[in-house]
């Protein structure tokens, strides 16, 4: 599996990522990209600011950014991209999966 194919984020949630690791006060923080099970489809998303990543995380650095995603959770994010968006109505990350074949009604858990 190709690391620059595995996921791509925009700059709009770099950008975010950052400034919330600033806000936390981690410097060399990255972002772990999950996927676990739960939820009514069966299973969700998560995003933690880490400061090290595991042995066996897949490692991808993006203008000074590092995501640190697990081979468990890579199989479910084959393709996806991740982009911060702000409303009038709400704002936060949004993962855009094309591996998805339903959601939940309230839209915070996926099936693949």
């Amino acid at each position: 599996m190709s690391q620059t194919q595995l996921i791509t984020i925009s700059q709009a949630a770099i950008a975010k990522v950052k400034e919330f690791s600033k806000t936390e006060q981690k410097k060399s923080a990255g972002l772990r990209v999950y996927v676990a099970g739960g939820g009514c489809a069966g299973l969700t998303y998560g995003m933690s600011l880490e400061d090290t990543s595991s042995n066996d995380d897949i490692i991808i650095e993006t203008a000074g950014l590092k995501l640190f995603i697990d081979p468990h959770s890579a199989k479910y994010l084959q393709g996806s991209s991740i982009d911060y968006l702000e409303s009038i109505e709400s704002s936060g990350f949004k993962i855009n999966n094309p591996n998805v074949s339903s959601t939940c009604a309230c839209g915070k858990s996926v099936s693949v």
